[in-house]
């Protein structure tokens, strides 16, 4: 896929998820996507509304998550993060599905999860994007993940939080495209560090990459040298 430094960089969720983040390190990425005009920051909600402060005018998107990392929580409690999230800022929300239940087969109960915290969040005006965890679904349970997202109605179905054991990987990508039946679009995430694992997986099928690596994937595009950002 030939795209150009903007086009890339709008592809892209620039990400810190890092244990130690501190307020520096976000107000760091917030101006770095700025400058680049990356599709939205990705933090945890606590740094939400430090956030919407630094990029108040900017246009860009703010992005948390929700029920992170493992997705073991009550859909009253994802519910309540998603409420507070609205209030503080945030407009697209990566909410990890309980894929623990999905894999012991408890089917409905996912499903009526993400029904309910769909609908929560579409009613605040928010983007859904739902962390399935790849690595710990086998070709089936991916496949049954992505028919629960379709029929919740998210806009995203999103392969990992980057805290499991493998990240994104190429064929998931391409199994998930050739086998959703409607608008479901794709994001990859969890070890996307050089434009060519960029491309890979965006040739493959996904529209938004999430990725900590987001400055310097564009400037190795580019040629350049990414800025020093917080460190990431």
């Amino acid at each position: 896929m030939n795209l150009t430094p903007a086009q890339l960089a709008a592809t892209l969720d620039s990400t810190n998820l890092r244990l130690d983040a501190s307020a520096a390190d976000i107000t760091a990425l917030c101006h770095e996507a700025a400058a680049h005009r990356f599709a939205c920051v990705m933090i945890y909600p606590a740094s939400v509304r430090h956030a919407a402060g630094v990029l108040a005018g900017t246009g860009i998107k703010i992005g948390t998550v929700i029920g992170f990392p493992s997705g073991r929580f009550s859909t009253e409690a994802k519910a309540a993060e998603l409420d507070a999230m609205h209030a503080a800022g945030a407009e697209e929300v990566d909410i990890v599905m309980n894929y623990a239940a999905l894999r012991d087969g408890a089917t409905g109960a996912v499903a009526a999860e993400l029904r309910t915290l769909t609908q929560r969040a579409q009613g605040h005006g928010q983007l859904v994007k739902i962390i399935v965890e790849t690595c710990y679904l086998d070709a089936e349970q991916r496949l049954e993940a992505l028919r629960l997202c379709e029929e919740a109605g998210v806009e995203f179905i999103k392969t990992s939080t980057g805290f499991g054991s493998a990240g994104a990987k190429v064929e998931h990508i391409a199994a998930w495209a050739a086998a959703r039946r409607g608008g479901i679009r794709i994001k990859a995430s969890g070890g996307i560090k050089t434009l060519a694992d960029a491309r890979a997986l965006l040739d493959a099928g996904a529209v938004r990459l999430g990725t900590s690596s987001a400055a310097a994937i564009v400037a190795e595009l580019t040629g350049g040298a990414a800025a020093a950002a917080g460190g990431y």
